[in-house]
């Protein structure tokens, strides 16, 4: 008589501190949620700029706890996660806490299906809100659901986030970038540097097409030929923000089909997704 496959595990599987996580490990995201986690995809156990990850997570720790988190650490509890998960391609979160009382962080790593970016480009509905401390990576972020509920409301994709006199800053949960005809430009104002943002621009640099950090405002959107997300699921064009359409998304390319910023644009997607992939995919 064979006996029955074990029950699959819930997901997102969550594990804290290197075993499954009991009921009193989750209340401490539940009632001490001040921390700070990266978001990486995982392909065959390999991260692209896993190094980054580790680094943010590191910095993180050292600037919210005063304390180190040890890279080795961090890449031991998340193939262990992904051992007991039974996945080689993930979708894996790390998280930091420091309860009350305690003296070593606390590390929550979540694992559930891979995840990438979906085809088409994105309607951006721009935002009176800039992120508190935003060169740290935090859950629980209020403002940044708040925002993005309500463009989704509005029938857009995604909040575009904005600093007082119209400032752009980042996306609600992704990096903005913009194409101004010779180069990318990213918004020069407080914000966080993705992981993907870094090796974006390590690869532009790399391949002779060095980016640019220059001040942009929604009263200026008009001068740029195109712009695009990115986050650690992949890039994706942006058709529109606001009323401010560009070429090479979705909407635009019906109207513009085979036009030379359409085609402009498709190239531009194409070299950034050429510096993405340049990036060794490091072993965990």
């Amino acid at each position: 008589m064979t006996s029955a496959p074990p029950p699959p595990l819930p997901f997102p599987y969550v594990e804290m501190d290197g075993h499954p996580a009991t009921e009193d490990d989750l209340r401490v995201p539940a009632l001490f949620g001040f921390g700070h986690f990266t978001a990486l995809q995982v392909r065959d156990r390999r991260v692209r700029g896993l190094g980054l990850h580790l680094e943010r997570l590191e910095g993180a720790n050292r600037e919210l706890f005063r304390l180190p988190l040890d890279g080795g650490r961090v890449r031991e509890l998340i193939r262990g996660a992904l051992d007991r998960a039974g996945m080689r391609d993930a979708s894996v979160r790390v998280h930091g806490f420091l309860p009350p009382g305690e003296s070593r962080t606390r590390v929550m790593v979540t694992v559930r299906e891979p995840a990438a970016v979906a085809p088409g480009g994105r309607s951006l509905m721009s935002v009176p809100y800039a992120r508190a401390v935003p060169h740290i990576k935090r859950p629980g972020e209020f403002g940044q659901t708040y925002y993005g509920m309500l463009a989704a409301r509005g029938g857009f994709d995604e909040a575009l986030l904005t600093a007082p006199g119209g400032v752009v800053t980042e996306g609600a949960i992704t990096n903005i970038g913009f194409w101004d005809g010779s180069s990318v430009v990213w918004p020069d104002a407080p914000a966080l540097i993705g992981i993907t943002m870094a090796l974006l621009e390590r690869g532009l640099a790399a391949a002779g097409e060095p980016s640019v950090r220059r001040a942009v405002t929604l009263d200026g959107l008009g001068a740029y030929r195109g712009a695009f997300l990115c986050n650690s699921q992949g890039i994706a064009p942006v058709w529109r923000i606001d009323a401010v359409e560009f070429a090479g998304g979705d909407a635009a390319a019906a109207e513009t089909e085979g036009t030379e910023g359409t085609e402009e644009m498709q190239g531009v997607m194409a070299r950034l997704e050429a510096a993405y992939g340049s990036a060794p995919a490091e072993l965990l």
